[in-house]
């Protein structure tokens, strides 16, 4: 295996992309994610090949006559590398690799890959490096197993034939001193994120009183590309997977003295490797401590709804399946298909369309999210002594007056206010607040 392994990169290499496909997976991909994949990760792509399967070859994945095939296809493309779109296990890779003779690397290696190449900051870069170690640990004993065990002074009994008291072989001996070296690393690593995780949990924290909005979405849904046109972010875009892999905080001014927090994360992809989900918690942190979350949605792409479907499935896995989102149908203006846009708009009816490229449906966005943002309105009377200004100018930028009474040096103030304005309004603390009348979304809360 180590022939072909010596770098598990993939740029400039001439790359055939294989799927198996097993009949509880309903793939109507023709391997254009893989594709996109490869080239964001710099490999050329050479040729693909697809195979329907009944059940998996324990020894190769797929048949062995597909095995040979794809053999040929490498000597025919002259092909440097063969990327799976499934994950295989050290011995599947290294039996491939004995027959097909160039490296092989699944779909998990290759998007690690790419994490390494995007990684920018000292945390996303240990984020990486810790994923990558605990995605090889497991693989050490098949990576090594090219080396020759030293029989053992046992005699001939299964127990001491191979293996012996001190005549472990260079294979074994290799393996234990990686697994040690490996375990080392991966405890400092996550003690440095650790300490990382500690600091941002502390920035987080220190948000509670505003209120935190997330884009959320398939990695290359424009996500960082409304965040620039919303906040002036300058935050680095570019038409590729996984553009950026540290989330990035800026303040929204959605008008009506309102100012959120909004963040931008990476971007989710299907079958997301576990290594990188675990890898990545603390940046996550901000969308699972979100008060509400933007899920934006390449309503161009033909893959739409699968894309929609992965994001859901991530937001399970770390738990935010249930937090209050916002769906964004993003890039209207690309869309080649008037029926596919009028689909989406049908099965999502709530949905907001916009362009963050050209700017089309923002102030509609602007308008949805500031509705979310003070929620269901409240009828108020709000008492409080007439020198405090500051709880009328509260009032006022934030709600609807719609009666004010001044006695006594006091004012009475009836006004229609965000049931999410109410805490903010709580800590100037007026004279008394009496709810009057409540939505009966606001009854239930």
């Amino acid at each position: 295996m180590e022939k072909f392994r010596q770098t598990l990169r993939v740029r400039k290499e001439r790359a055939i992309l294989v799927a198996a496909i097993l009949p509880a997976r309903n793939d109507s991909d023709d391997l254009a994610e893989l594709t996109a994949l490869a080239e964001s990760a710099g490999a050329i792509v050479v040729d693909r090949f697809q195979q329907k399967i009944r059940k998996i070859n324990p020894a190769t994945y797929i048949g062995k006559g597909k095995v040979g095939q794809l053999a040929g296809r490498v000597k025919r493309f002259k092909a440097d590398v063969v990327v799976f779109d499934n994950d295989l296990s050290p011995g599947q890779i290294r039996e491939l690799e004995k027959i097909i003779e160039v490296k092989v690397l699944d779909r998990s290696e290759l998007i690690l890959d790419i994490f390494a190449t995007r990684a920018k900051t000292k945390q996303s870069k240990l984020q990486v490096e810790l994923a990558q170690l605990e995605y090889t640990y497991p693989r050490l004993t098949r990576m090594w197993s090219h080396l020759d065990a030293v029989a053992g002074a046992g005699g001939g009994t299964a127990v001491g034939t191979v293996g012996g008291i001190g005549t472990r072989g260079p294979g074994e001996q290799q393996l234990e001193i990686d697994r040690r070296l490996v375990n080392k690393k991966i405890t400092q690593l996550k003690r440095e994120l650790a300490n990382i995780d500690k600091r941002r949990i502390r920035e987080i924290d220190g948000r509670k009183g505003l209120f935190k909005i997330c884009l959320i979405g398939y990695t290359n849904a424009g996500k960082s590309t409304l965040l620039n046109a919303l906040t002036n972010a300058n935050v680095f875009v570019e038409d590729r997977l996984f553009a950026t892999l540290d989330t990035r905080t800026r303040k929204w001014m959605l008008g009506s003295g309102a100012e959120v927090l909004l963040s931008d994360t990476i971007g989710f992809l299907k079958s997301l490797p576990h290594q990188l989900i675990a890898s990545f918690k603390a940046t996550l942190e901000e969308t699972i401590n979100a008060d509400l979350l933007l899920h934006i949605v390449d309503v161009s792409s033909p893959d739409a709804l699968d894309q929609i479907e992965s994001v859901d499935n991530v937001l399970a896995e770390i738990e935010c399946s249930e937090s209050p989102t916002l769906l964004v149908l993003n890039k209207v203006d690309i869309v080649r298909k008037v029926s596919d846009l009028e689909m989406a708009q049908t099965l999502f009816p709530d949905a907001v369309c916009i362009s963050a490229k050209t700017g089309l449906g923002l102030e509609q966005l602007r308008e949805a999210v500031l509705t979310r943002y003070k929620g269901a309105a409240v009828l108020l009377r709000v008492s409080s002594s007439q020198s405090d200004g500051r709880i009328q100018s509260f009032l006022r930028a934030y709600g609807q007056i719609v009666k004010e009474q001044y006695r006594d040096g006091s004012v009475q103030i009836d006004v229609h206010l965000g049931r999410n304005q109410l805490p903010g309004l709580k800590r100037l603390k007026p004279e008394d607040i009496e709810i009057v009348e409540a939505s009966s979304e606001s009854r239930t809360n």
